[in-house]
């Protein structure tokens, strides 16, 4: 029985013939995962039988009446803050402002910087405009809205809506968003900064992405929210000594007021 033939090898390329060029994978975005907001956690299964054993002690103890305590005034107007009337205490979140240059500013307050935004907020005023204001000394942002009926149960910072004044003087109008695609790639990529300020590398695919709107600049640092009602917040920016209205640093306060 003859011996099978092996297999002819393939014909060698002509120099004529054109081979198909190898795709580079296209670079794709950071996709870093972000945390809900501690508000939106579901309790694990540990921490829920650890509830209940504390929850039984504390049971047994007496039950032992604290005097009420009256909420702190927030002081919207007046002079430069200093130590003797800040609010001390507040919960601490992260706020981020960014965008491009000569594009509006957006405005981010998360829980940490790993977090997904509670708030998203465009303002009617450019980015580059708000850090050179900044740069210069103190910066008061007052943001108004209309009180609705009774009957109707809103978060301040749910409303969808405001009237935005920037040192006294009205500039526009500031408007809640969902977190957009844009948005979540910026806290992405800033996800390892807790504070600073910088450049970020423009990613070409973003709406605004054109050569007009200049430099995609943001600005990180904590914020002390201090509540005064249920219709007044105000969000102190703090310095990285931990103090807010350092004359060290620049100084940002942002007030959320229902009138």
């Amino acid at each position: 029985m003859p011996a099978p033939k092996p297999p002819s090898p393939p014909p060698p390329a002509s120099p004529n013939s054109e081979v198909p060029p190898e795709r580079s994978p296209s670079p794709a975005r950071a996709q870093v995962p972000l945390q809900q907001p501690s508000q939106q956690k579901k309790s694990s299964l540990k921490t829920t039988k650890l509830f209940r054993r504390v929850r039984s002690v504390l049971k047994s103890f007496p039950i032992v009446s604290t005097p009420c305590k009256m909420p702190i005034p927030i002081p919207i107007h007046g002079g430069k803050p200093n130590d003797s009337h800040h609010i001390h205490g507040g919960k601490q979140m992260t706020g981020t402002l960014f965008g491009y240059r000569k594009a509006r500013v957006n405005l981010v307050l998360q829980d940490k910087p790993r977090c997904l935004p509670l708030l998203v907020l465009e303002l009617s005023i450019s980015t580059g405009k708000l850090l050179h204001d900044m740069g210069l000394g103190l910066v008061r942002i007052a943001l108004e809205c209309e009180k609705h009926h009774p009957s109707e149960k809103i978060k301040l910072i749910d409303e969808p809506i405001w009237t935005m004044y920037c040192n006294g003087r009205k500039v526009g109008y500031a408007v809640k968003r969902k977190p957009s695609d844009d948005d979540l790639h910026v806290i992405q990529m800033l996800h390892a900064v807790s504070m600073g300020a910088g450049v970020l590398p423009i990613d070409h695919g973003m709406g605004d992405s054109s050569s007009d709107s200049g430099e995609l600049t943001y600005m990180r640092a904590c914020f002390e929210r201090a509540i005064g009602s249920k219709d007044s917040e105000t969000y102190y920016m703090m310095n990285p000594d931990g103090r807010n209205g350092n004359s060290s640093g620049p100084e940002l306060s942002i007030f959320f007021v229902r009138v």
